[in-house]
Protein backbone atom coordinates (compact mmCIF):
# COMPACT_ATOMS: atom_id res chain seq x y z
CA UNK A 1 0.00 0.00 0.00
CA UNK A 2 1.30 3.38 -1.12
CA UNK A 3 1.43 6.78 1.11
CA UNK A 4 -2.00 7.62 -0.49
CA UNK A 5 -3.81 4.71 -0.50
CA UNK A 6 -3.10 4.39 3.08
CA UNK A 7 -3.89 8.26 3.91
CA UNK A 8 -6.98 6.94 2.12
CA UNK A 9 -7.50 4.03 4.13
CA UNK A 10 -6.96 5.59 7.46
CA UNK A 11 -9.30 9.00 6.89
CA UNK A 12 -11.87 6.33 5.32
CA UNK A 13 -11.49 4.61 8.82
CA UNK A 14 -11.95 7.38 11.32
CA UNK A 15 -14.84 8.58 9.59
CA UNK A 16 -16.36 5.44 9.15
CA UNK A 17 -19.89 5.14 11.26
CA UNK A 18 -17.88 4.19 14.95
CA UNK A 19 -18.66 6.50 17.12
CA UNK A 20 -16.37 8.96 18.10
CA UNK A 21 -17.94 9.72 21.63
CA UNK A 22 -17.33 6.12 22.80
CA UNK A 23 -15.59 5.94 25.88
CA UNK A 24 -12.04 3.70 26.86
CA UNK A 25 -9.49 4.12 29.12
CA UNK A 26 -7.77 3.39 32.46
CA UNK A 27 -11.24 2.61 33.87
CA UNK A 28 -12.75 0.25 31.31
CA UNK A 29 -9.05 -1.40 31.26
CA UNK A 30 -9.47 -2.50 34.51
CA UNK A 31 -12.85 -3.12 34.41
CA UNK A 32 -14.62 -1.14 37.31
CA UNK A 33 -17.32 1.11 37.17
CA UNK A 34 -16.16 4.93 36.21
CA UNK A 35 -15.95 7.15 39.19
CA UNK A 36 -18.52 9.90 39.58
CA UNK A 37 -16.56 12.88 39.40
CA UNK A 38 -15.74 15.78 37.11
CA UNK A 39 -13.54 15.16 33.96
CA UNK A 40 -10.94 17.95 32.75
CA UNK A 41 -11.41 17.74 29.10
CA UNK A 42 -7.99 17.43 27.20
CA UNK A 43 -6.89 16.32 23.71
CA UNK A 44 -3.64 14.90 22.72
CA UNK A 45 -2.13 14.66 19.20
CA UNK A 46 -1.41 11.45 16.83
CA UNK A 47 1.23 12.43 14.37
CA UNK A 48 1.44 9.81 11.38
CA UNK A 49 4.46 11.02 9.70
CA UNK A 50 4.99 10.31 5.93
CA UNK A 51 8.39 8.73 5.67
CA UNK A 52 9.89 7.17 2.40
CA UNK A 53 9.68 4.11 4.27
CA UNK A 54 6.20 4.22 4.78
CA UNK A 55 4.22 6.00 7.99
CA UNK A 56 5.33 6.43 11.61
CA UNK A 57 3.66 7.85 14.63
CA UNK A 58 5.88 10.72 16.55
CA UNK A 59 6.00 10.32 20.18
CA UNK A 60 7.61 11.73 23.18
CA UNK A 61 8.82 11.03 26.55
CA UNK A 62 8.05 12.85 29.16
CA UNK A 63 10.81 13.87 31.50
CA UNK A 64 11.38 12.20 34.90
CA UNK A 65 10.42 15.08 37.37
CA UNK A 66 6.53 15.45 36.17
CA UNK A 67 3.54 15.00 38.47
CA UNK A 68 1.52 13.11 35.79
CA UNK A 69 3.03 10.35 34.23
CA UNK A 70 6.64 11.23 34.68
CA UNK A 71 9.08 8.90 32.34
CA UNK A 72 6.38 7.52 30.46
CA UNK A 73 5.70 7.85 26.68
CA UNK A 74 3.23 10.46 24.99
CA UNK A 75 1.33 12.10 22.40
CA UNK A 76 1.81 15.19 22.63
CA UNK A 77 -0.99 16.65 24.32
CA UNK A 78 -2.67 18.38 27.28
CA UNK A 79 -5.58 20.11 28.87
CA UNK A 80 -7.52 22.13 27.20
CA UNK A 81 -7.64 25.86 27.56
CA UNK A 82 -10.42 28.47 28.00
CA UNK A 83 -8.98 30.16 24.34
CA UNK A 84 -9.09 26.69 22.36
CA UNK A 85 -11.66 26.23 19.74
CA UNK A 86 -11.82 22.62 20.37
CA UNK A 87 -10.35 19.31 20.58
CA UNK A 88 -8.71 20.14 17.68
CA UNK A 89 -7.03 23.66 18.92
CA UNK A 90 -5.95 22.14 22.26
CA UNK A 91 -4.18 19.32 20.47
CA UNK A 92 -2.18 21.55 17.85
CA UNK A 93 -1.56 23.94 20.16
CA UNK A 94 0.41 21.73 22.72
CA UNK A 95 2.25 19.95 20.17
CA UNK A 96 3.72 23.17 19.04
CA UNK A 97 4.11 24.37 23.10
CA UNK A 98 5.44 20.93 23.93
CA UNK A 99 8.08 20.05 21.01
CA UNK A 100 7.49 22.98 18.24
CA UNK A 101 5.65 20.69 15.66
CA UNK A 102 4.03 23.69 13.97
CA UNK A 103 0.65 23.68 12.47
CA UNK A 104 1.79 24.59 8.52
CA UNK A 105 3.15 20.57 8.93
CA UNK A 106 -0.07 18.95 9.55
CA UNK A 107 -1.49 18.77 6.44
CA UNK A 108 -4.74 17.38 7.60
CA UNK A 109 -6.54 16.21 10.64
CA UNK A 110 -7.80 12.30 9.65
CA UNK A 111 -9.84 11.90 12.53
CA UNK A 112 -10.56 11.22 16.14
CA UNK A 113 -10.22 8.01 18.29
CA UNK A 114 -12.45 7.15 20.95
CA UNK A 115 -12.38 9.34 24.23
CA UNK A 116 -10.08 8.43 26.80
CA UNK A 117 -10.73 8.87 30.60
CA UNK A 118 -7.94 8.38 32.66
CA UNK A 119 -7.36 8.22 36.02
CA UNK A 120 -5.83 11.23 37.12
CA UNK A 121 -8.98 12.94 36.30
CA UNK A 122 -8.81 13.45 32.66
CA UNK A 123 -11.34 12.88 29.41
CA UNK A 124 -8.59 13.18 26.48
CA UNK A 125 -9.72 13.39 22.57
CA UNK A 126 -6.80 11.92 20.39
CA UNK A 127 -6.86 13.75 17.00
CA UNK A 128 -5.23 11.40 14.55
CA UNK A 129 -3.12 14.65 12.13
CA UNK A 130 -1.01 13.96 8.87
CA UNK A 131 2.26 15.50 9.19
CA UNK A 132 4.37 16.27 6.51
CA UNK A 133 8.20 16.56 6.74
CA UNK A 134 10.79 18.14 6.60
CA UNK A 135 10.47 19.56 9.90
CA UNK A 136 12.80 20.45 13.30
CA UNK A 137 11.35 19.87 16.47
CA UNK A 138 12.11 22.02 19.25
CA UNK A 139 11.80 20.28 22.46
CA UNK A 140 10.10 21.92 25.83
CA UNK A 141 13.23 20.84 28.08
CA UNK A 142 10.54 20.89 31.35
CA UNK A 143 7.71 18.11 29.60
CA UNK A 144 9.62 16.97 27.01
CA UNK A 145 12.89 14.76 27.49
CA UNK A 146 12.80 12.97 23.87
CA UNK A 147 10.92 12.50 20.60
CA UNK A 148 11.17 9.68 18.65
CA UNK A 149 9.01 7.77 15.90
CA UNK A 150 7.27 4.23 15.69
CA UNK A 151 6.78 2.51 11.92
CA UNK A 152 2.93 2.88 11.64
CA UNK A 153 3.55 -0.97 10.51
CA UNK A 154 4.86 -1.84 13.50
CA UNK A 155 2.21 -0.25 15.72
CA UNK A 156 -0.73 -1.73 14.02
CA UNK A 157 0.83 -5.64 14.44
CA UNK A 158 -1.65 -7.15 16.67
CA UNK A 159 1.83 -9.45 17.61
CA UNK A 160 3.08 -6.43 19.27
CA UNK A 161 0.06 -5.42 21.55
CA UNK A 162 0.86 -6.95 25.06
CA UNK A 163 -1.33 -7.58 27.76
CA UNK A 164 -0.07 -6.90 31.35
CA UNK A 165 -1.51 -6.73 34.92
CA UNK A 166 -1.05 -5.17 38.11
CA UNK A 167 -2.39 -4.19 41.56
CA UNK A 168 -3.24 -0.70 42.00
CA UNK A 169 -5.50 0.13 45.28
CA UNK A 170 -6.56 -3.17 45.66
CA UNK A 171 -8.04 -4.03 42.29
CA UNK A 172 -6.15 -5.51 39.60
CA UNK A 173 -6.11 -4.03 36.32
CA UNK A 174 -4.85 -4.72 33.14
CA UNK A 175 -3.31 -2.54 30.61
CA UNK A 176 -1.46 -2.72 27.23
CA UNK A 177 2.41 -3.10 26.55
CA UNK A 178 3.80 -2.21 23.06
CA UNK A 179 7.65 -2.81 23.19
CA UNK A 180 9.15 -1.27 20.34
CA UNK A 181 13.49 -1.48 20.64
CA UNK A 182 14.56 -0.55 24.04
CA UNK A 183 11.18 1.30 24.82
CA UNK A 184 8.20 0.47 26.22
CA UNK A 185 4.87 1.87 25.16
CA UNK A 186 2.05 1.58 27.84
CA UNK A 187 -0.65 2.60 29.60
CA UNK A 188 -2.99 5.39 27.91
CA UNK A 189 -0.94 5.68 24.77
CA UNK A 190 -0.84 1.99 24.23
CA UNK A 191 -4.38 1.85 24.87
CA UNK A 192 -4.60 4.80 22.21
CA UNK A 193 -2.68 2.75 19.63
CA UNK A 194 -4.18 -0.58 19.91
CA UNK A 195 -7.51 1.41 19.82
CA UNK A 196 -6.13 3.07 16.81
CA UNK A 197 -5.49 -0.43 15.44
CA UNK A 198 -8.43 -1.74 16.08
CA UNK A 199 -10.48 0.55 14.38
CA UNK A 200 -8.20 0.25 11.34
CA UNK A 201 -8.57 -3.31 11.24
CA UNK A 202 -12.51 -2.80 11.76
CA UNK A 203 -12.74 -4.63 15.18
CA UNK A 204 -13.85 -2.80 18.46
CA UNK A 205 -11.19 -2.51 21.26
CA UNK A 206 -10.94 -5.44 23.54
CA UNK A 207 -9.14 -6.89 26.47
Amino acid sequence: MNHTEMRDWIRRCLHSTHPIDAITGDHAVAGIAAEERSLMPAAVLVPLVERLSGYTVLLTQRTAHLEHHAGQISFPGGRAEAEDAGPVDTALREAEEEIGLKRQHIVEIAGFLDLYQTVTGFLVTPVVGFVAPPFELTLDGFEVAEAFEVPLDFILDPKNHEQRGMMYKGQQRRYYVIPYENRFIWGATAAMLVSFARRLAGNPLQI
